[in-house]
């Protein structure tokens, strides 16, 4: 299985569907804190050129 990097977009979509039902399993675990922590960490990746983005053969 391939594994996708979580991007800003990504976690802003966890984020509202959390603030929209926070009674579901991914608002009780935390789940979209910790989207924005990984997105936060890919994004300082690609910033420091470590990053697997698709524009990275520029």
């Amino acid at each position: 299985m391939s594994k996708t990097p979580m991007d800003k977009d990504a976690a802003a979509r966890i984020q509202s569907a959390a603030a929209h039902d926070p009674h579901s399993d991914s608002a009780q675990d935390d789940f979209d804190r910790r989207a924005q922590s990984a997105a936060d960490r890919h994004e300082d990746d690609d910033d420091r050129g470590t990053g697997q983005d698709a524009d990275s053969d520029r």
